[in-house]
C-alpha cells in the first residue's frame, strides 16, 4: 500500500486527499449509526418486547467496546491507525445490516456488541485522525464541517424513512441491511482506494497518562456520564412516554440534523472566536436547563410539543462538545495524539457501562429522577470547565498552570 505524507497529498487529485477521506468516513458512519439509533426503540419495544430496565442493559452491553478502547494502542502497534479505522467502519455497516435478523434479547445483545466494537474502535481512530491531519489553526471552523457531512448523509437516510416507511410498509429489516450495506461499501471502497497517509510526527504506541492532562480526563469522563442519559433515556421517553412512531421520531432526527448542519460550521466557528473555555460553559450551562426541563417533563406533564423542542435544543448544545477536541489538540504534544485519544474513550466509558443499568432501574421508580442526574452531571461539568484557561497551551493546561504569554488575537 502506498504511503504517502501529508505535505505531498496536496499534490493529489482532491477526492484522494486526507481531507476528503475524513469527508467521507463522516458521511458513512452516522448513516449506518444513526439509522440503527433511529429505529432501536421502536425494534426494541415492538419486536423483543423491552422495557426500562431492559434497555438500559441494551446501552450497557453497547458500551463495553468503548470502555475498552484503550485496546486501540496494542492494535496500531501492527495495524496503521488508517486501517484500523476503516475496517471498524466495515464491522459497524455489517453488523448494522444484520440487526434485524437477530430479534430475540440474546441476539439483539450480541449484533449490538459486534456494532459496537466497530463504532467505538472507528470513532477512537477517527477523532485522533482529524486531530493529526488538520492544522490547529484550521480545526474548530472544519470539525464542524465535518460535523455537518455527517448530519447531511445521516438527513437523506431520514428523508427516505419519513418518505417511505408507512408508504410502502418497510421492515426493520429492509432499513437496517440499507443503511448498513451503505456504510460497509463506503468503507471497503477507502480501503483500496486511498494511499495511507503519513501524518508529520508520529504517534507513541504506548498506553499515555499525563498530569497535566487531568482536566480533560474529568471532562471526559463527566461527558461520557451525561451523554449516556440522553442516549439512552432521552429517545426511549419519546417513545414510551408520548408513542412517538418511527416514522415520528426520524421527523424529530432529521429537525436535528438540519440544525448541526447549519449550526454546525457556526458553532466551529464559535469556538474559533471565542474560545474552548466560553463555548463549553455555554453547552453546560444549557445542559443543565434541558436536563432540569426533561424531569418537568414529569412532574408538570408537559405536551409532546415541550419534549420536541427540548430535544432539538439538546442537539444543538452538543455540537459544542467539539471545543473539548479543540481544547486536547492545544495542551497536547504532537506524539500522545492518537494513544491519548484511546485513553480518553475509555474514560469517557467508565460510567457508561454502569450508569445505563443502574439509571433503568431508576426508570422503573421515577423517570424525571434520572434526568434530574443528568442535570448535577452537567452542572459539575460546568464547574469543571471554569478551569479552563482563556488561551490553552502546553505547559498551560487549567486556570492553576504557570501564566504564559497569551497569543496575538
Amino acid at each position: 500500500m502506498r504511503i504517502v505524507t501529508l505535505h505531498d497529498a496536496r499534490h493529489l487529485p482532491f477526492w484522494r486527499r486526507p481531507i476528503t477521506l475524513l469527508f467521507l468516513m463522516a458521511a458513512a458512519m452516522p448513516v449506518a449509526f444513526s439509522t440503527w439509533s433511529a429505529l432501536l426503540n421502536n425494534f426494541v419495544i415492538e419486536v423483543a418486547d423491552f422495557d426500562g430496565s431492559d434497555i438500559g442493559w441494551l446501552h450497557t452491553v453497547r458500551e463495553i467496546p468503548g470502555f475498552f478502547a484503550i485496546g486501540v494502542i496494542a492494535i496500531i502497534m501492527f495495524m496503521r491507525e488508517q486501517v484500523l479505522g476503516l475496517v471498524s467502519l466495515l464491522m459497524l455497516g455489517v453488523a448494522t445490516a444484520v440487526t434485524a435478523q437477530f430479534p430475540s434479547m440474546g441476539g439483539i445483545l450480541t449484533v449490538t456488541m459486534l456494532s459496537s466494537i466497530g463504532f467505538h474502535y472507528y470513532e477512537t481512530v477517527n477523532q485522533s485522525l482529524q486531530l493529526q491531519w488538520i492544522d490547529r489553526k484550521r480545526a474548530p471552523q472544519m470539525l464542524g464541517w465535518l460535523m455537518a457531512a455527517g448530519s447531511g448523509a445521516t438527513l437523506i437516510a431520514y428523508v427516505l424513512i419519513v418518505l417511505t416507511w408507512r408508504a410502502y410498509d418497510l421492515s426493520y429489516d429492509f432499513v437496517y441491511m440499507l443503511s448498513g450495506g451503505f456504510c460497509a461499501v463506503v468503507a471497503a471502497f477507502a480501503i483500496f482506494a486511498y494511499p495511507q497517509f503519513e501524518a508529520p510526527h508520529p504517534q507513541l504506541k504506548q498506553i499515555v497518562l499525563r498530569k497535566r492532562y487531568w482536566l480533560y480526563y474529568a471532562l471526559q469522563f463527566m461527558s461520557g456520564a451525561r451523554r449516556q442519559i440522553f442516549v439512552v433515556f432521552a429517545g426511549f421517553m419519546m417513545v414510551e412516554k408520548f408513542g412517538f412512531k418511527v416514522h415520528e421520531i426520524t421527523a424529530l432526527y432529521m429537525i436535528n440534523l438540519v440544525a448541526n448542519m447549519i449550526f454546525g460550521p457556526l458553532m466551529g466557528r464559535f469556538v474559533s472566536v471565542w474560545g474552548e473555555r466560553r463555548a463549553l460553559l455555554v453547552e453546560y450551562a444549557g445542559l443543565v436547563a434541558i436536563f432540569a426541563a426533561y424531569g418537568g417533563l414529569y412532574w408538570f406533564s408537559w405536551g409532546f410539543m415541550v419534549a420536541s423542542v427540548l430535544y432539538i435544543l439538546d442537539h444543538m448544545f452538543f455540537a459544542l462538545a467539539l471545543a473539548l477536541k479543540t481544547y486536547f489538540q492545544k495542551i497536547a504534544d504532537p506524539g500522545d495524539i492518537a494513544p491519548t485519544a484511546a485513553v480518553a474513550f475509555t474514560i469517557n466509558h467508565i460510567a457508561a457501562v454502569f450508569l445505563p443499568a443502574g439509571l433503568g432501574y431508576l426508570w422503573l421508580v421515577s423517570p424525571a429522577a434520572v434526568f434530574t442526574v443528568a442535570a448535577c452531571m452537567a452542572s459539575v461539568s460546568f464547574a469543571l470547565a471554569l478551569l479552563i484557561p482563556r488561551h490553552p497551551a502546553p505547559g498551560h493546561e487549567t486556570v492553576f498552570s504557570p501564566r504564559i504569554a497569551a497569543p496575538a488575537e
